[in-house]
């Protein structure tokens, strides 16, 4: 009979941070799959990164001696699973076992739970050496990596769940990736798939400042700016300067603003027929930016500058810079535009 007041057969480390080292006859790390949009998918982040994660009813479970393979080693390949050994007369498992799970569940898929009872399954936890329970061992790409004994506050298994995660990804940022790739799609024309890509890091981080600008890109292109105000709208304060936020809500008042603008081929005729009537031009250059014109517009904002910069307490000027905050910095429209308002305003 042990001195452990649980009657733990395993002795008593106590609680303890254990270094797992590869063994020796464990299989190979298989490819770590990239994150990539799966149109047809939708729900959670997880569900569009291959292999990021399975559905929450999976996460946790209870495995067997037989199913352990299965369960733990082969499973650790799409992601990190930790195995908590457990028995029903300890006191500290019984601690243990509800933040574990708790811990896995917020983590959003990226660890899974393997329970296992070893006064019923006793041989794997005696293969691994595991000397006092509650015991938790990390298995990724097949291996243990990491583990602890004892029941550790929230904190700090909150904090073994981030580091194990962390490794696993290489520093990589599933969000940051997903991201960019929804940009891309978004700027190759792909809105519906971007659409997708940004709803669903919206679930995995609600309000994220920069899904939020691109999925209501998406509903701009598809005309429907309704939405698009609706998502905008809803940003907290302290996110609205973001640049994809920014972007979209200048968008959003110019085609407030050409909706009460007049016939372009009417406003050409002013122009043509007296070249200093800026307010046709000015408007002319709004109905050409909201065509996607964005040079014609400059040129007509540009011309305003240079016959008279005063007109409309320098409106074309004020206009242009909002120009260049719905095109973005790196727009070409708006480096050649700039560099000739420079020229204008310097020379």
């Amino acid at each position: 009979m042990s001195d452990n007041p649980y009657g733990n057969p395993y002795g008593g480390f106590g609680q303890q941070s254990v270094g797992l080292g590869p063994q020796p006859t464990a299989p190979q790390p298989a490819a770590q799959p990239q994150p990539r949009a799966q149109p047809q998918g939708g729900g959670s982040l997880a569900g569009l990164m291959e292999g990021a994660g399975p559905a929450p009813a999976d996460l946790i479970k209870d495995t067997t001696t037989a199913k352990f393979s299965a369960d733990v080693i082969q499973e650790s390949r799409n992601q990190p699973v930790l195995v908590d050994f457990w028995a029903p007369w300890c006191g500290p498992c019984k601690q243990l076992t509800p933040i574990l799970e708790q811990a896995v569940r917020a983590a959003g898929g990226k660890v899974k739970l393997v329970k296992m009872n070893i006064d019923e399954h006793p041989a794997v936890a005696g293969q691994l050496g595991v000397q006092s329970i509650p015991a938790v061992f990390a298995f990724a790409n097949g291996q243990p990596v990491d583990g602890f004994m004892g029941a550790l506050p929230e904190s700090e298994i909150k904090a073994f769940i981030d580091r194990l995660t962390s490794d696993q990804q290489g520093g990589r940022d599933p969000i940051a990736e997903a991201l960019q790739e929804a940009n891309t799609l978004l700027e190759n024309g792909d809105a519906g798939n971007a659409a997708q890509l940004f709803g669903a890091i919206l679930q995995h981080e609600p309000g994220h400042p920069g899904a939020t600008g691109g999925l209501a890109e998406c509903y701009l292109q598809a005309g429907d700016a309704e939405r698009a105000k609706a998502l905008i709208d809803q940003v907290p304060a302290d996110k609205a300067d973001d640049p994809a936020v920014a972007g979209v809500r200048a968008k959003l008042k110019l085609q407030e603003e050409i909706a009460h603008l007049g016939d372009p081929v009417q406003l050409q005729a002013r122009i043509e027929g007296n070249a200093d009537d800026h307010q046709a031009r000015f408007d002319l250059a709004l109905i050409a930016n909201a065509m996607g014109d964005r040079q014609t517009a400059a040129g007509h904002l540009l011309e305003i500058i240079r016959r008279d910069r005063s007109f409309n307490e320098d409106a074309a000027r004020l206009k242009l810079l909002e120009f260049f905050a719905a095109w973005g910095p790196t727009d070409p429209a708006t480096k050649d535009a700039r560099r000739r308002l420079s020229s204008l305003l310097f020379s």
